[in-house]
């Protein structure tokens, strides 16, 4: 059987962030099956430019396309900043909107920051304007995630344990 490919983006810039971390531990602890890429460079995707979107656009934004086309599903781990997402991942986003790319794509969606519910919300509106596959058992709001998370990846909070748990159980289950 083929593996399930994945494509796991990280909202964070920061390199070993607690939501790096969160995909690490994703793809350490998901089926066998699955084989998942964790997608770390959204520092390097260009600022959107509607004139540059769909003729030709740069090959930053062709690569990062072909990453989501090519993959069975999406796992999208973010922070909030500034009770919003990361501009940073708003941008990467932005260059699809204009695609067909997430339309019925499995995905699941996690935002892990202090608070993290506005931006959490706007996660989901704006995945569901793209049309990506998710339901309430497919994201998953992790609430003062610093404080859940050692500095070597580890869960260190049984109820943040037992959701990631099923949120993987879960994005499993979509492929089913």
């Amino acid at each position: 059987m083929k593996a399930i490919k994945i494509v796991a983006i990280t909202g964070s810039t920061r390199k070993n962030s607690s939501n790096f971390k969160i995909l690490k531990y994703i793809s350490e602890h998901i089926k066998s099956d699955f084989e998942v890429d964790i997608f770390e460079d959204l520092d390097r995707i260009p600022h959107f430019n509607p004139d540059l979107d769909t003729e030709n656009p740069p090959e930053e934004i062709s690569l990062f396309r072909k990453k989501i086309i090519e993959a069975d599903g999406i796992i999208i781990c973010t922070p909030e900043y500034v009770f919003s997402l990361p501009g940073s991942l708003k941008n990467a986003l932005e260059w699809c909107v204009s695609t067909t790319i997430f339309s019925n794509k499995k995905v699941g969606l996690i935002t892990a920051s202090a608070s993290g519910e506005m931006g959490h919300e706007q996660l989901l509106l704006i995945m569901k304007t793209l049309e990506a596959k998710f339901d309430d058992n497919t994201q998953l709001l992790i609430q003062g995630i610093r404080g859940k998370i050692d500095a070597e990846g580890k869960i260190i909070n049984e109820e943040t344990e037992i959701a990631l748990q099923n949120f993987i159980k879960n994005f499993e289950n979509q492929f089913l």
